[in-house]
């Protein structure tokens, strides 16, 4: 492993890759910790400091942004729209036939399909970054903290803090397109990587805050969940193709053996975000709907006890059924059956035993419903895992800061296996020996 970190950093090129990507990781942070222009910087650490309950509909949006959210940054919002927009035209792509058509016609079809969602990611942008300054200026983003997050709740003054926080995500989604194309790995990725890796130093403290016994044993507990997650990330089922011989002109082709890779985890993290954003609507509409003083109605203290209490078992069953029926949805409209089924005909490639076109189709379908299920079980216990922690660590109502499980360490992971594995092709390219043996 270090003689491959020293021949990744010895070859010139890969190292101005690597040295450009952790500047720009670097540019990210820095611009995650300076607060939006009229903040109050003072008031809002007080805040932070007296709320211990974060928990709700913006926990997600918080972890994908480094903790920037709740210190009112100018990177609040994180790179969440830019993912919520790539999703959003992702799903189009089914129902809207010009989005298929773009799909299919190649790089220049993809590249105007990415120009559609940095559209969308702004507009996404000063949506939720008008729902955040209108809860923090009602009070409502710190709750049960007095003091002013915003001193000046003007007109102006507002918006200019919406288009602060809207302009700041349009330059993160700059420094994942450059990190993408000039650094090492997906830029986007690693932006989250880095967001969530920079509170685990904070939550690690926490839990050490409870004894160094339990710290210990949350360690070994966390260092088993990533070795689980680790394998299963890695599984897959490979059905074997076989592609006929066939001569062109005085030239025989095909006639090779390869293998169609089926993931056991074919969602990735999607549907955990899926699920995670679907139960903090009522959580949304509920603190919009609170009005200053008087008692809540039933609904909303119902809404309260539990599909946001993230220790209230209503709140884990329905997270954890939501899990296992977006991973079949996602699953469904991003691998065709059908599709993969007619591609392999028209290049002559047959699964042995298995007539091509619908039989292939039928084959597909049948093997890729039979490993979802497994796959979303994986999903939904990971997921599912922090709320059972959430005492111990004490991290109040938020498990999704719970270091060592649920939609953290599924992204963390997955992003660094991918990043490795590039570095990898690149050394392997070089003849140097990689970091897999």
């Amino acid at each position: 492993m270090l003689s491959a970190f020293r021949s990744a950093l010895a070859t010139p090129d890969l190292r101005r890759k690597i040295l450009f990507t952790l500047g720009m990781l670097v540019v990210y942070r820095l611009g995650a910790t300076l607060p939006a222009p009229g903040v109050s910087y003072a008031n809002v650490q007080k805040c932070i400091k007296v709320v211990s309950d974060q928990g709700g509909v913006y926990t997600l949006l918080n972890l994908f942004s480094g903790g920037a959210l709740l210190q009112l940054s100018i990177f609040a919002l994180g790179i969440m729209p830019y993912i919520t927009a790539s999703i959003i035209i992702q799903l189009l792509t089914v129902v809207i036939p010009r989005f298929e058509q773009l799909r299919k016609e190649g790089q220049a079809g993809q590249n105007k399909l990415t120009q559609y969602t940095r559209y969308l990611t702004v507009a996404l942008a000063i949506l939720q970054s008008t729902g955040i300054v209108a809860l923090a200026v009602r009070g409502q983003l710190f709750q049960n903290c007095t003091d002013p997050v915003i001193p000046d709740s003007s007109v102006f003054s507002l918006i200019v803090v919406v288009v602060t926080m809207t302009a700041g995500t349009a330059v993160i989604m700059w420094l994942g397109e450059l990190i993408t194309e000039r650094g090492v790995g997906n830029g986007m990725s690693l932006l989250i990587f880095t967001s969530i890796a920079a509170r685990i130093p904070a939550e690690g403290k926490t839990i050490l805050g409870h004894g160094g016994v339990t710290f210990a044993v949350i360690c070994v507990f966390g260092l088993a969940i990533i070795a689980s997650v680790v394998f299963v990330e890695q599984a897959q089922r490979r059905i074997p193709v076989q592609y006929a011989k066939r001569m062109i002109g005085r030239r025989m082709y095909g006639g090779t053996s390869t293998y169609l890779p089926l993931k056991v985890n074919q969602a990735g993290v999607i549907p955990v975000i899926f699920a995670s954003s679907l139960l903090y609507l009522p959580d949304l509409v509920s603190r919009l709907a609170t009005s200053q003083g008087g008692n809540a109605p039933w609904w909303q203290t119902f809404i309260q006890q539990y599909l946001v209490a993230p220790s209230n078992y209503v709140h884990i069953s329905l997270y954890f059924a939501l899990i296992i029926f977006f991973t079949y949805f996602y699953v469904a409209i991003t691998f065709n059956p059908d599709e993969r089924a007619d591609e392999m005909k028209k290049f002559g490639g047959f699964i042995p035993g298995i007539r091509p076109g619908r039989p292939t189709a039928e084959y597909l379908s049948f093997v890729l419903n039979r490993i979802t299920l497994p796959g979303s079980i994986y999903l939904g216990l990971i997921a599912v895992l922090p709320n059972f922690f959430i005492d111990i660590t004490g991290q109040g109502g938020s498990s999704n800061n719970f270091p060592f499980g649920g939609t953290a360490v599924l992204i963390m992971v997955g992003v660094g296996l991918d990043t490795v594995k590039q570095i990898e092709s690149q050394l392997m390219q070089r003849n140097y020996e990689g970091f897999l043996r």
